[in-house]
């Protein structure tokens, strides 16, 4: 199974069933905190539908077309990384996360996404990472900044979430332009 432990307080691992009542239950206690921007929030009302992502999940694993991890922070399962699946043929990813809002502040996303975009980069050899956000979630396009992603573009009413449509920031980050940051 997948692990990496990023310092002494953080961990990524591989998302199996033995988390499912874990994870739910951190959903659960962060239902208000999520739905803003989660179109999966209100349909996960049991552990069964955790159970069903991480199926889903394992089997996208199985494949070779990415992974879903949990973020571990002190020991304590704080939220979730993961890549949609990969698209092989054009070398590219599209990266998704979440995380309760008692573990935020801490840097968490940002360290965890550059850990993946690391991998996706030297080991997977993608060329291209894309991470697409409501435009009104200031805090997650805050992550793509400090990441030196670059805003391609706004879908206009482009998802319905909770009711009504919203614009979806599209941001992207190519390979090249990750090599000349961490050189």
């Amino acid at each position: 199974m997948f692990t990496c432990q990023l310092n002494s307080d953080v961990a990524l691992r591989l998302l199996d069933h033995r988390h499912a009542e874990e994870l739910f239950a951190l959903v659960d206690r962060n239902r208000e905190h999520l739905r803003p921007w989660m179109l999966w929030t209100d349909g996960t009302t049991g552990v069964e539908h955790i159970r069903s992502f991480i199926t889903g999940a394992l089997q996208q694993f199985a494949e070779n077309r990415g992974f879903h991890t949990g973020i571990w922070y002190r020991g304590q399962l704080a939220g979730a990384v993961g890549m949609l699946p990969i698209h092989w043929s054009n070398r590219s990813v599209e990266l998704g996360y979440w995380l309760g809002e008692e573990f935020q502040g801490k840097g968490l996303v940002t360290m965890t996404c550059r850990a993946l975009i690391e991998h996706v980069f030297r080991d997977l050899e993608l060329n291209r990472v894309e991470i697409r956000i409501a435009s009104e979630n200031r805090r997650s396009q805050a992550v793509t900044k400090r990441l030196g992603f670059t805003h391609e573009g706004t879908f206009r009413q482009a998802e319905l979430l909770n009711g009504t449509l919203v614009d979806i920031e599209r941001f992207a980050l190519l390979r090249e332009d990750w090599e000349r940051r961490v050189k």
